[in-house]
């Protein structure tokens, strides 16, 4: 089982930067594939990013391509989200998810955490 805590969210203007955390607790954090959502109201939740259990092959969608990066800290049993260049269409609730691969596509498993609000000005 693995427990999952977000932070580092917050309001900021757009074209600033935050870097979002995510600690996990439990045995299986090292030999999960993670991954990033987020959520709008009224909107299904939206896969951003994602990593493997080993860090390699980060992936993102296209529309925070070259803006966000994830990354991992097995040591540290930590996933995060550094993302810069902030959008207002960026303004959502961040969660992350402990996970896995099937062939090249992230597959949801379902722990979560309770997500962290970011907010972008214009």
């Amino acid at each position: 089982q693995v427990q999952l805590v977000e932070s580092g969210g917050g309001l900021v203007q757009a074209g600033g930067s935050l870097r979002l955390s995510c600690a996990a607790s439990g045995r299986t954090f090292s030999s999960s594939a993670m991954g990033w959502f987020r959520q709008t109201p009224g909107k299904p939740r939206e896969y951003v990013a994602s990593i493997t259990a080993t860090g390699d092959s980060p992936n993102c969608i296209g529309s925070v391509k070259g803006r966000f990066t994830i990354s991992r800290d097995n040591a540290k049993n930590s996933v995060y989200l550094q993302m810069s260049s902030l959008k207002p269409e960026d303004t959502a609730v961040y969660y992350c998810n402990a996970g896995r691969y099937s062939g090249p596509f992230y597959v949801t498993g379902d722990y979560w955490g309770q997500g962290t609000q970011v907010t972008v000005s214009s």
